[in-house]
């Protein structure tokens, strides 16, 4: 795959995602994709937004207007296609291994993402990348790639590093929300990533709630934990009030 990536906006796209935002259509290598962006200001710091594993739905909309209602402008990324939305285990598992295995293809389709946010006259040198699941892995690709952010949030994402990676480029301060009862990344896994954070010498911030599951934020669901949910966004909140101006 090319390290290369292309940029587009797609003519004659629809700006009726929802009320508060826009869907914007882009292009990454060929391919086509579609994000949605939300801006109060137009001088509003960023929060690049990544999605869990059933791809952009109207979840990370919801916490794209809540960031949007707090001053920020948003840009919820599309890692999978425009109009690629997995509902089955096997085409989430396809689809986000897919990237797992092309790491290269999964930090161009960030900076497209970040690319996309930018034509929409998006502040990107006063940035905070987000991600949920899946999304909060790919936060941590994308730290590690060395991005010029000013902040990389994971709500119950993966947190095992790559062999070969390391965080030595990372130029932001990490958040991290976990789940102590979370089995899908155990909790050896989140002191792994402290340690090595540390080792790195990068600054980092992380917390892990107490009979919180994986997906603890995901609203409706069975494993929703909302005492967790709250604390998190709150402190989520802090953070970016503290880190972008």
């Amino acid at each position: 795959m090319k390290t290369f990536f292309s940029i587009c906006l797609l003519l004659g796209l629809a700006s009726t995602a929802t009320a508060a935002g826009n869907a914007v259509g882009y292009a990454v290598e060929g391919t086509s994709f579609e994000g949605y962006y939300t801006a109060p200001a137009p001088t509003a710091p960023l929060i690049l937004l990544i999605h869990d594993w059933d791809g952009l739905t109207g979840y990370e909309l919801k916490r794209a207007d809540m960031l949007a209602a707090m001053g920020y402008a948003v840009f919820a990324a599309d890692l999978f296609g425009k109009g690629v939305r997995p509902t089955t285990l096997e085409e989430k598992s396809r689809l986000t291994g897919a990237l797992y295995n092309d790491r290269t293809l999964l930090r161009a389709l960030l900076q497209g993402a970040l690319k996309a946010a930018e034509t929409q006259g998006a502040k990107v040198d006063n940035a905070v990348a987000v991600g949920y699941c899946f999304g909060g892995a790919a936060v941590l690709e994308l730290a590690r790639s060395g991005a010029a952010m000013k902040g990389f949030v994971t709500f119950h994402g993966g947190l095992a590093t790559p062999a070969g990676q390391d965080y030595r480029q990372t130029r932001g301060t990490l958040l991290v929300f976990h789940g102590t009862a979370d089995s899908s990344v155990s909790m050896n896994e989140f002191a792994a990533l402290a340690v090595e954070l540390e080792t790195a010498g990068v600054s980092h911030e992380m917390t892990t709630y107490s009979g919180a599951p994986h997906a603890f934020t995901v609203f409706g669901g069975d494993r929703y934990r909302k005492e967790a949910d709250e604390k998190s966004w709150r402190r989520f909140g802090e953070f970016l009030t503290a880190t972008l101006r």
